[in-house]
């Protein structure tokens, strides 16, 4: 017992003295105020909250009744996205809206939550300004329960996963929205390859469920002007394993190092200008290398 209160008294005075820490401090009060903010917002919002949601519970349902998820009857949204998607949401949509409901916002804000650990224990003070520039994309996912914060959340764990299932992530969130198609550049090489690989089965899977699939371009672009979906944001969140594993391109927003590194793209491109002169072909590979290198897609793992 004794050798355990040690312990306990240990670890306490280790955290204690972090708090000396000012920017540790900062972060701890930053966190602290989004995390308020946006539990507020979410009970007031009350019973009026998760129409996304409740919008791919209804679907499933409908889809099983034999009916048509894209022009539901009722107070539900229609659904949107492919309709070989069905049957991903299926088990969860058979359980009752209100344990339903639960299970899908209580289960996104736990994986937020477990990844905003993991951001934290390696930047403390970058990871609060991040989910304080975030607050407002997250909150509106977590008050309508749009997927897009489950596939920023699987684009975070697509970076430290298997090649087949990191494609596959990778593949499945690409093919429900498109705007994560850019993040195929945080993958490893392997991985890559394997979502290009699953999205030509998606697309194959597009053909064969072809008059569906029509059905359901005709209610994604059905909907008129929209304004912009800022919600959409949220899938910047997925970066942060990329940024916090690589300082150098963090630095890369730092204001004050702007100057040099306009100073050093100026030369670089000179470089390669008058390099293009004299030997095209070996300009534009080292072009190529130099970018890559620049994006952090150097040296990366196989896996």
């Amino acid at each position: 017992m004794a050798r355990r209160l040690r312990v306990i008294r240990r670890a306490a005075g280790a955290e204690l003295s972090r708090l000396h820490d000012p920017r540790r401090v900062a972060a701890i009060v930053i966190l602290a105020v989004v995390f308020a903010v946006i539990g507020a917002g979410l009970l007031a919002r009350g019973e009026e909250s998760g129409a996304d949601a409740r919008a791919y519970w209804a679907a499933v349902r409908i889809w099983l009744n034999g009916g048509d998820p894209y022009h539901p009857s009722g107070p539900f949204l229609p659904y949107v996205y492919a309709p070989w998607m069905l049957p991903l949401f299926a088990p969860w949509a058979l359980l009752p809206w209100e344990v339903a409901w639960f299970v899908w916002r209580g289960g996104m804000l736990v994986a937020w939550l477990a990844t905003i650990k993991w951001a934290y224990e390696r930047r403390p003070l970058a990871t609060a300004l991040a989910v304080l520039a975030l607050s407002f994309p997250i909150g509106a996912n977590l008050d309508t329960g749009n997927v897009t914060l489950l596939l920023a959340l699987g684009l975070w764990v697509a970076q430290f996963t298997e090649a087949r299932l990191a494609g596959l992530i990778w593949a499945i969130a690409t093919s429900m929205k498109w705007v994560p198609a850019p993040f195929w550049l945080l993958l490893a090489p392997r991985a890559r390859t394997w979502g290009l690989i699953w999205l030509a089965l998606a697309g194959i899977l597009s053909v064969l469920t072809l008059p569906l699939t029509i059905i359901q371009l005709q209610a994604l672009f059905g909907f008129g002007p929209r304004p912009p979906r800022l919600d959409y944001l949220v899938l910047l969140w997925a970066t942060v394993p990329w940024l916090w594993s690589h300082p150098g391109a963090l630095a890369r927003f730092d204001p004050r190092a702007w100057p040099a590194s306009l100073g050093l793209l100026r030369r670089q491109t000179g470089a390669w200008l008058s390099g293009w002169t004299r030997d095209p072909g070996g300009a534009s590979r080292r072009a190529r290398v130099e970018i890559r290198a620049f994006l952090g897609l150097e040296n990366r793992g196989t896996g």
